[in-house]
Parts: structure tokens; sequence; C-alpha cells
């Protein structure tokens, strides 16, 4: 993907946001995230909303969770509503984990997204997340 077909990232680092995103090569997005509190979990709510709107292509995200020992009921609740927008049929998304109380809780997150939606995998090896995503991209409509 050339630089001139990137998708603009439209995020900025704020004060006491406990997560940093960059853009991808492949013209996707990687989550960082060392924090789940009320405040970081809100802002990224409202930037992964935001940025779902003009979702127009195939894409590949990658959430490292790696930091985080457990997510809290909202961080669930959040991810729930993000990932049963109708703009993410186009991602695929790859969560890195560290323990299985995240992977417990990105399962139930999983189990709550509606059939057709986000394709997600969940990952405790960096590089098979990216084997993963690097699989070649199909609609899921």
């Amino acid at each position: 993907m050339s630089d001139d077909e990137i998708k603009p990232l439209h995020w900025s680092p704020a004060n006491g946001i406990g997560y940093k995103v960059t853009r991808r090569t492949d013209g996707g997005m990687n989550l960082i995230f060392l924090d789940v509190s009320l405040q970081t979990l809100s802002h990224w709510r409202e930037f992964a909303l935001s940025h779902l709107l003009d979702s127009d292509r195939l894409t590949r995200n990658l959430y490292d969770l790696r930091q985080i020992k457990a997510l809290p009921p909202e961080a669930v609740e959040y991810a729930v509503e993000v990932n049963n927008d109708p703009s993410v049929r186009n991602i695929r998304l790859a969560v890195l984990v560290s323990n299985d109380r995240v992977r417990e809780s990105v399962d139930e997150i999983s189990a709550l997204t509606t059939p057709g939606g986000v394709e997600m995998g969940i990952f405790s090896d960096l590089q098979e997340a990216e084997a993963w995503l690097d699989r070649p991209l199909t609609f899921t409509v």
C-alpha cells in the first residue's frame, strides 16, 4: 500500500490516556494498551466508533493487551458495542493477551459479537498473530 493510499489515523495522544495507536504498513492499526481505566476506555470508544464511520476497505488491526492483567466490565461492554457496529465487517482483528483472565474476557467479547462482523483471533505470540493477520482478506458480508 503506498503512502497516498494510507487512510489518515485521526488519533493523537492525550493526557491520562493509557493506549497508543500507530498505522500498520498494511493500512490497519496497532493499538497498545497500557491501562484500561475508564478515561482510557472512554477515549478509545470514541476513537474506535468515529474511525468506523468512514471504514471503506478491508483492514487488519492488532490490539496488544499483554500489559493488561484484567478487563473491567466497561471494557467488555464497549468492545461488544464497537464489534457490533456494521462497519466492522471489514476488519480482521488480532488480540494479543498474556494471561487467562484477559483471554476469557476477550472470548466473552467474541461470543457477544454478531456473526458476520469483525473476524477476531486471540493470541499470546506476536508472530502467530501477525501470520494470522497476513492471510488474504475477503469480505465477510
